[in-house]
């Protein structure tokens, strides 16, 4: 299955193509559910790719709530039911005074980010506009409520509570259908934010761009479904959906955005 899957990869996905590997042979193997770290969504398209080609193993994903961007995947056998707790997410509210000092996404992300943990332990950071929450593997919980009880300047303290109790996020995502030359990240950020090529290329090689997470300094990429970029100052753009050509052989594609405020 490998060669064959590897094929509508991209080459720098074949490290995770290999850890889905390990994963779905334990699962057969061992006949029993296994529970992978926090992935990105276009980690779980690839696992669900893979899934997909199997009879006898079956992964489901959740990230605490339903529209969550970060996931856990159980792969289970067939005769498994997954229950809501297997998935092991801990929510915690962000307790902090409110009145006297405002949080940022980026702020939580960094402070979090920097405790001394890989990123795919915790999952989404989530806002209503004043109450802050982010959800995290259970067994890494009391590490987080134990390190962290600042961001930046603001005292505070994480209280786990019930999933039940999640707030439903802000949500400021736009959906456009647009066309572009080709999917180069640097053609994608400038239909996506209404900048020139020249300054989109500016600024992946400026470092100010993430791909999935992760640096790109390449302008030229090819981006793929369920990509995700980050643009410093501008926002986010997710690779939704990618169609066919036009007459004029530009590609249309649709991307869902949501811009820095």
């Amino acid at each position: 299955m490998n060669d064959n899957i590897k094929q509508h990869f991209r080459d720098s996905e074949a490290p995770f193509i290999e850890q889905v590997t390990g994963w779905l042979r334990q699962t057969a193997d061992q006949y029993r559910p296994i529970l992978t770290a926090f992935l990105n969504p276009r980690q779980v398209f690839i696992a669900q790719t893979m899934v997909n080609q199997l009879d006898d193993v079956h992964m489901r994903a959740a990230g605490g709530y339903e529209h969550a961007e970060l996931k856990r995947i159980l792969f289970y056998p067939n005769y498994y039911e997954p229950q809501p707790a297997d998935f092991q997410i801990t929510l915690f509210n962000i307790v902090y005074p409110v009145k006297f000092a405002t949080l940022k996404h980026g702020q939580i992300l960094g402070t979090l980010a920097n405790a001394g943990v890989e990123r795919d332990v915790f999952g989404d950071i989530i806002s209503d506009g004043e109450q802050w929450q982010f959800c995290c593997e259970t067994e890494m919980a009391d590490y987080f409520r134990d390190q962290i009880d600042r961001i930046g300047k603001t005292k505070l303290h994480l209280t786990a509570v019930p999933l039940t109790n999640i707030i439903q996020p802000e949500n400021d995502w736009e959906t456009i259908t647009t066309t572009v030359s080709s999917l180069r990240a640097d053609s994608v950020i400038k239909a996506a934010f209404n900048l020139s090529r020249h300054h989109a290329k500016e600024l992946v090689e400026g470092t100010k761009v993430r791909l999935n997470w992760a640096d790109l300094t390449k302008a030229d990429y090819e981006l793929a479904l369920l990509d995700m970029l980050s643009v410093q100052h501008y926002g986010r753009v997710r690779l939704a959906a990618i169609g066919g050509e036009t007459k004029k052989s530009r590609l249309r594609i649709t991307l869902d955005i949501i811009h820095s405020k």
